[in-house]
């Protein structure tokens, strides 16, 4: 099925990780109206795009003199540019892009009826303790553990406050990984940054847990989702009517040990896991287990609620897209 048809769908962030895999999608679905907004800088995130169609690609410090003018040709944005980064410290910089630039692109769609999804981040939620409902009332009891989540919970407050939620979609990602992540470095996901030290190496080294009691080494856990699911159910939200603050994972946690394994097994290698200290600064704010609550979204995906199990998507990432280098 087309849709919009006749007007753009503006992309931001389109040559990330994330923001590429959502391109390659739509390409595959037929639809190639799309307008890409990036900084490109002097990394290799261009790559992403190659082999993809798409109506124009437009530096980030251009995108509203481009938009200007062009309101009627618009009809949706899926906002997804943002600085990712969980340790960096410059807090008017995230403000600057993740929460100011945000209200400024959210302010000119909803002006101009436009329809507005954009990434807020699974990080809001802190250490987890309070934990993962994405019901948009209980905005104010999270607490970021770092800069990056609290410019993103900036700009979710900045919404319910001016009581906008109800005409937005706003997307809690939690551990997304696969192709098209080459460019992030240490913030890439573990399966495209152990599988090189598999192959040499011939084993994984995870950290010991920091809360024995309540997790063995190995055992802490992560709600990890395939992107390639993750941009499938962005797409679906984008052509629904669905507002509100919507959790973007599988719904199940898995341990570091599940995932280690099935980066073995995708390797064909018996599994060597070793447990390492973890480092005393890492130890104070680690996450010992995450797990997004899904109803919203079990509800309005119905049966395209359907997870790629953990071990069929590392195998798919490893042999189709790491081992041949190819981007998708």
């Amino acid at each position: 099925m087309r849709i919009f048809d006749d007007q753009f769908i503006v992309i931001t962030g389109a040559a990330g990780f994330i923001g590429s895999c959502l391109v390659r999608h739509f390409n595959d679905l037929g639809i190639y109206n799309l307008v890409l907004v990036d900084e490109l800088g002097h990394d290799e995130k261009w790559k992403n795009l190659t082999g993809k169609r798409f109506v124009e690609l437009i530096d980030k410090k251009d995108l509203f003199s481009w938009i200007e003018g062009r309101e009627s040709e618009i009809e949706a944005f899926v906002h997804l540019g943002a600085i990712s980064d969980t340790q960096e410290t410059n807090a008017s910089l995230l403000l600057e892009n993740n929460t100011r630039f945000s209200i400024k692109l959210c302010e000119f769609a909803l002006k101009h009826g436009h329809r507005f999804v954009y990434a807020s981040s699974a990080a809001t939620y802190g250490d987890g303790t309070l934990g993962f409902s994405d019901s948009d009332e209980d905005l104010y009891k999270l607490k970021p553990l770092n800069m990056y989540g609290f410019s993103k919970q900036l700009f979710d407050q900045w919404l319910f406050e001016n009581g906008l939620l109800d005409q937005v979609a706003g997307l809690k990602f939690f551990n997304i990984f696969g192709p098209n992540e080459w460019h992030k470095g240490f913030m890439a996901s573990v399966v495209l940054q152990w599988t090189p030290k598999v192959l040499q190496e011939g084993v994984i080294k995870l950290f010991k847990s920091n809360d024995p009691h309540n997790f063995a080494d190995g055992e802490q856990k992560r709600d990890f989702l395939y992107v390639k699911d993750a941009v499938k159910w962005v797409h679906k939200i984008l052509t629904s009517n669905q507002t509100g603050i919507l959790n973007i994972g599988s719904g199940e946690a898995s341990s570091w040990n599940d995932l280690a394994k099935a980066i073995f097994a995708a390797l064909n290698k018996t599994p060597h896991i070793e447990y390492v200290p973890m480092p005393e600064k890492l130890a104070a704010k680690y996450q010992n287990y995450t797990c997004a609550e899904t109803e919203k979204l079990r509800h309005l995906l119905g049966s395209d609620f359907n997870p790629t199990p953990l071990a069929a998507a590392v195998n798919d990432y490893i042999n189709n897209h790491i081992l041949p280098g190819k981007s998708w």
